[in-house]
């Protein structure tokens, strides 16, 4: 388990990191290139749609032929992404065209989408149910410190040394490189196993790598219900799962959006607010939105799913529509708002890497995850995209009521639709919510 968390979180590091290494470049790259706000957006929102591709192919693939070579076949893809990046780094030396970015950081997107939905669904089938949230919990960690850590990078490459926007773009070839060294092969799911017929070397993978007798006899009891279609999408928006579906990926795309919108170009938001924002903005939002998900992770498997998922949705759509009615709100006051929404934010975002895995079952939990993925991809990319035109056309005020409405959607979905999974095996979360 150590290990497959130690690889989980070099992938959602890595995840963060391209996605907030464009934040502290964008003035440099805007000035360099003569960007215009429409293809500042598409550059950042590049890898988001990237994912919006790798994540279902990658869902599909995992559940057809398995976890354990799906994982090997998407550390290959690492190491082919490392090498295009590394050559994207070069590239980026020579870009002289939106274009010629934007299709770089697409890739890079395209080379980490499988990680969600190939090794969130390894993680949950190996974690005992006593510590399931808390260890898929523990990727999201990764994933902010990675966005943190690009953004902080990012500043001080920029602030203090002469280094161009696409040498500090390339950077993440280095982390890339470092993941491939430490991916090496790991077991097969015992659940995937038995769902295979291949009873034998489930039962071998579990007793090897499962810490219980309840355990392992919940992987025993996987193949008692009558089998689904592998890795069928038809079967997402079937009777019995499309509330599982319509929960999972609403629930993902109405809490990214906004976050990423904002997070993404915090010094310009900032700005708006009459604040420098800066490095200690953007790192601010950053930094809380982390200790916030170290304080889900410890709670997640005590005080349950739900109390984290549906109030603090609520309060971030409070928190939104404060900031979009209060025009003259003080500049210190509106930063805390910010940095509450941050907080709260990322309390429920923890979840989206976890609810997935335990609301479909072993035959479709891979192209499930990664449905959900892509759909949030939708909502990250879009949040992106947009936030530069709407500050620039709509204003600050308006583009903070459309976050306040993204997340309000989100809230009520929840408040439906979200289960209460804690300390439930994956079979009895699986069957519970299908009924």
């Amino acid at each position: 388990m150590r290990r497959l968390v130690a690889v989980l979180i070099g992938g959602m590091f890595l995840d963060g990191y391209i996605l907030g290494i464009i934040g502290p470049v964008t003035s440099d790259m805007t000035a360099d290139l003569g960007l215009s706000p429409l293809w500042v957006g598409l550059i950042a929102a590049g890898p988001l749609f990237g994912i919006f591709i790798g994540s279902p192919l990658g869902g599909w693939a995992t559940d057809k032929w398995g976890r354990k070579p799906l994982f090997l076949i998407d550390m290959g893809l690492f190491v082919i992404a490392s090498s295009l990046q590394f050559f994207a780094g070069a590239l980026q030396f020579f870009a002289d065209s939106a274009v010629q970015l934007f299709l770089v950081r697409l890739l890079m997107g395209v080379a980490i989408g499988g990680e969600y939905s190939i090794g969130w669904p390894l993680m949950s089938e190996f974690a005992p149910a006593r510590l399931r949230g808390r260890l898929l919990g523990v990727t999201l960690i990764a994933w902010y410190a990675g966005f943190m850590v690009a953004f902080l990078v990012g500043h001080l490459l920029v602030d203090s040394t002469d280094l161009s926007w696409r040498v500090i773009l390339g950077s993440s070839t280095l982390i890339a490189v470092v993941l491939f060294l430490a991916r090496l092969g790991l077991p097969e799911s015992p659940r995937w196993l038995i769902d295979k017929g291949r009873r034998k070397e489930a039962l071998t993978v579990a007793r090897r790598y499962m810490d219980s007798s309840e355990e392992i006899s919940d992987v025993v009891h996987e193949g008692d219900h009558t089998p689904l279609p592998q890795g069928s999408v038809k079967t997402l928006f079937s009777r019995q799962y499309w509330r599982a579906t319509l929960f999972t990926s609403g629930f993902w795309f109405c809490a990214v959006a906004p976050y990423f919108a904002i997070a993404t170009f915090a010094d310009s938001v900032l700005e708006q607010y009459g604040l420098s924002g800066g490095l200690a903005g953007g790192v601010g939002l950053s930094a809380v939105a982390l200790i916030a998900v170290v304080i889900t992770v410890l709670l997640i498997d005590k005080a349950g799913r739900r109390v984290l998922t549906v109030p603090p949705q609520w309060l971030c759509t409070a928190l939104l529509a404060i900031i979009g009615l209060w025009a003259g709100a003080p500049p210190l006051l509106v930063l805390v708002l910010f940095l509450l929404f941050s907080f709260f934010n990322a309390i429920y975002t923890t979840l989206t890497g976890i609810y997935p895995t335990e609301v479909f079952p072993t035959e479709i939990r891979g192209i499930g995850t990664g449905f959900a993925a892509a759909v949030s991809r939708i909502g990250a990319g879009l949040g992106t995209f947009l936030l530069p035109w709407t500050m620039t056309n709509l204003g600050a005020g308006p583009t903070m009521l459309i976050a306040a409405g993204v997340a309000a959607v989100g809230a009520g979905l929840s408040q439906w639709l979200a289960p209460e999974t804690k300390g439930k095996s994956l079979t009895e979360t699986a069957a519970g919510y299908s009924h």
